[in-house]
């Protein structure tokens, strides 16, 4: 796992986008951005823990809510520039009390082009 973890490419802030899905349903759950620190206390403590932009710390996901998410895998992308974390989500994923991040739709295949 270290050699992977080496081979990550941080951007210039020291960060990451990390997307974590649903390990039962397959959902995409959320986006969020990790740092080197948040990834070692992923893997240690077996919960997603991320790095907040705009509070510039870290955030064990579910520490207030109770919504955590317990890690089943970690993988990279092809590029090592994107982390994919497979979860065992408790309660919901979004802070606005939806089960997923992902519910504004901007195009679905019954309003393609063609379609």
């Amino acid at each position: 796992m270290n050699d992977i973890i080496s081979k990550l490419k941080f951007d210039h802030n020291g960060l990451i986008p990390a997307i974590a899905q649903d390990v039962v349903t397959g959902e995409v759950l959320m986006m969020a951005f990790m740092n080197k620190e948040s990834l070692d206390l992923t893997i240690t403590s077996g919960f997603a823990t991320y790095f907040s932009r705009s509070r510039n710390s870290l955030w064990k996901k579910g520490d207030t809510s109770g919504h955590l998410q317990e890690i089943v895998s970690i993988k990279t992308d092809c590029d090592f520039d994107c982390i994919l974390l497979t979860v065992r989500q408790t309660g919901v994923a979004c802070h606005t009390g939806k089960k997923s991040c992902f519910f504004n739709e901007v195009k679905n295949a019954s309003n393609l082009v063609g379609n």
